[in-house]
C-alpha cells in the first residue's frame, strides 16, 4: 500500500511566519503608536493610531504651525515684537520666566517654546497672533478642521490640562505631515538641538535630535493624563518617516519607541509583500471613546519622586530590558541581513552629537556688536550678586528665571514639559539651520556680571521675593 508523502511548505514560507511572528510589537494597552511615510501618508505600522489622547505640549506645534502661517501669509513678521502679558508670565513650568512687560520676537519665542517647551511663550504667541488665547484656540481648531484632523480640539496654545483639549495619533501625523509640506522655509524651528538664553543652555527634550540617524524634528509632551508623548521623524536615503508615540511610561521610552518604529520603518522595503496594506494616514478610522486617563500611572503615590519630562536616568535599566526583545524584530525589519550592534536603549543612553546652540534674547532682533550686548545684558540678569559677608542672592527685582522654573516643576509631577536646562554652559557656536544673525554672539557673552558698588549693599542685602503668580498652583494639575 501507497501512503502519500507528507505536504512540506517550502522553508521560505516557513521562515517568513515565524520571523512574522518573532517581529509582531508587543504594545502596552496603554499607548499610541504610529509611523508613515512623510511624502505619501502611507501607514506602515498603526496601534491605538486613533484612540483619543490628551496631546500636551504636543499642542505647541499646532500654536507654531498657525504662527508660521500667519508669518508666511504676512500677517505678522518673525521679527515682529510681542509683550508678555501677565497671564503669561502665570503660565505653570516649564517656561522662560520672564517678567510682564518683557518684550520678545516672534522669532525668539518660536524657538523658546519648541526647544524649551516654554508655556509662557506659547501664551505670548497666541495673544500676539491671535488677540487672546481664546481667539488664537479659535484658529488652532479651524486649521485642525482644515488639515483633517478630525479627532482634534484645542482649548489652549500650550497643552496643560484643559478639558476639551484632545488629539490622536493619527492627527499628530497629519500635522506633522503639514508643517514639511506647507513650510518647508520654516521647518527649521522643530529640529533645533539646543537654545542658549545668556548663560543657559537647553537642550532639546527630544532625545533622538543628536543620537538616532538622520533624526529631523519634532516635538515631545507630557502632563500626567497622557504619559510621555513624543512625534518625532527622521530621514534615510531620501525617505523620510514620521513616528508618533503616545502614552510612554518615560521619557526615555518614548525615544526608545520611537527609534523602533523608525529602524522598522526604513528597513520595511525588504519584506513588504508580508505585511497587509494600512492604506494613508488620512484613511484611518477614528476611535470613539474617551482619553485613557494615566494619571495614576504616571504620578501616582508608587512613585519614588515626582515624574516630569526629562525623568532621569532611572528609567535606563527598564528601557533596555525592554529592546533586548527585540532583537528579533531588527533582524527581521533589516530584511533577514544581522540586526544592528547597537539598540535604541544603548544608542539614547549615549551624549547627544556636539551641536551648535541657537542664541535667544528678548528685545528687538539684533545681529552684531548690539547682539553681542543683549546677551550680555540678558546674562547679567541671571548672574547671582556676592553679599558682604559671601552669602549669594539674585539681583533685586529680577523675577525666577528658568532655573527656578525647573525647580517647581520637579516638585510637581502634574506640570507639563519640564527642566532639562540644568547642564552647564557650552562655548556658545552657531547651529547651522538657524538664522543668520543667531549666530553673532560671542563667549564674551560668558563674562560674569560687574559686582554692585561697595556703597549699595541694601539692594543686595535681600533676594527678591518669589512673585505668587510664578508658584505652582493646585488647579494646573492635569485633568484627573
Amino acid at each position: 500500500m501507497h501512503f502519500p508523502r507528507p505536504l512540506r511548505p517550502s522553508l521560505k514560507w516557513i521562515l517568513a511566519v515565524a520571523m512574522l511572528a518573532i517581529a509582531t510589537p508587543q504594545i502596552a494597552q496603554a499607548e499610541a503608536l504610529l509611523v508613515v511615510e512623510a511624502d505619501t501618508g502611507k501607514v506602515l505600522q498603526a496601534d491605538n493610531a486613533t484612540m483619543p489622547w490628551y496631546p500636551a505640549s504636543l499642542s505647541k506645534l499646532m500654536t507654531a504651525y498657525v504662527t508660521l502661517k500667519a508669518v508666511k501669509d504676512g500677517r505678522v513678521s518673525l521679527d515682529t515684537l510681542l509683550t508678555v502679558s501677565p497671564n503669561a508670565a502665570s503660565q505653570s513650568p516649564s517656561k522662560m520666566g520672564f517678567r510682564p512687560g518683557t518684550q520678545v520676537t516672534v522669532d525668539n519665542a518660536l524657538k523658546m517654546m519648541l526647544v524649551k517647551s516654554a508655556n509662557d511663550m506659547a501664551v505670548v504667541l497666541a495673544e500676539g497672533i491671535g488677540g487672546s488665547i481664546d481667539g488664537f484656540a479659535g484658529e488652532m481648531n479651524q486649521t485642525a478642521s482644515r488639515l483633517g484632523m478630525t479627532q482634534t480640539s484645542y482649548v489652549n496654545p500650550n497643552g496643560l490640562p484643559a478639558d476639551g483639549q484632545i488629539t490622536s495619533a493619527r492627527d499628530m501625523a497629519i500635522l506633522a505631515r503639514a508643517i514639511i509640506r506647507d513650510l518647508p522655509e520654516y521647518e527649521y524651528f522643530v529640529h533645533i538641538p539646543s537654545i542658549r538664553f545668556g548663560r543657559r543652555i537647553t537642550q532639546n527634550f527630544n532625545k533622538l535630535i543628536g543620537r538616532y540617524p538622520g533624526a529631523d524634528g519634532f516635538k515631545t509632551g507630557f502632563i500626567c493624563a497622557s504619559g510621555y508623548n513624543l512625534v518625532a521623524s527622521a530621514t534615510r536615503d531620501g525617505k523620510r518617516l514620521i513616528a508618533v508615540v503616545l502614552g510612554a511610561s518615560s521619557g526615555r521610552m518614548r525615544a526608545i519607541r520611537a527609534a523602533q518604529l523608525l529602524d522598522r520603518g526604513f528597513a520595511n522595503n525588504g519584506l513588504a509583500w508580508l505585511r497587509p496594506s494600512l492604506g494613508t494616514v488620512d484613511n484611518l478610522v477614528p476611535i470613539d471613546s474617551t482619553p485613557p486617563n494615566l494619571r495614576e500611572e504616571m504620578c501616582g503615590a508608587k512613585h519614588k519622586r515626582p515624574a516630569s519630562d526629562e525623568d532621569g536616568e532611572d528609567t535606563v535599566a527598564s528601557a533596555g530590558a525592554s529592546t533586548n526583545g527585540d532583537s528579533g524584530v531588527s533582524f527581521f525589519a533589516s530584511g533577514l541581513q544581522a540586526a544592528m550592534p547597537t539598540k535604541p536603549a544603548d544608542m539614547l543612553a549615549q551624549p547627544a552629537a556636539a551641536s551648535e546652540p541657537v542664541v535667544v534674547y528678548t528685545g528687538p532682533t539684533k545681529t552684531g556688536a548690539a547682539l553681542i550686548a543683549a546677551v550680555d545684558a540678558d546674562t547679567e540678569k541671571m548672574q547671582p550678586v556676592k553679599r558682604a559677608k559671601g552669602k549669594h542672592t539674585r539681583v533685586a527685582g529680577k523675577k525666577p528665571d528658568a532655573a527656578d522654573d525647573a525647580k517647581g516643576d520637579a516638585k510637581n509631577a502634574s506640570k507639563s514639559d519640564s527642566k532639562s536646562d540644568n547642564k552647564p554652559a557650552a562655548k556658545p557656536v552657531r547651529h547651522a539651520n538657524a538664522k543668520p544673525d543667531a549666530a553673532a554672539a560671542k563667549p564674551a557673552a560668558d563674562k560674569p556680571a560687574a559686582a554692585k558698588p561697595a556703597g549699595k549693599p541694601a539692594a543686595a542685602a535681600k533676594p527678591a521675593a518669589k512673585p505668587k503668580a510664578e508658584k505652582p498652583k493646585a488647579d494646573a494639575k492635569p485633568a484627573g
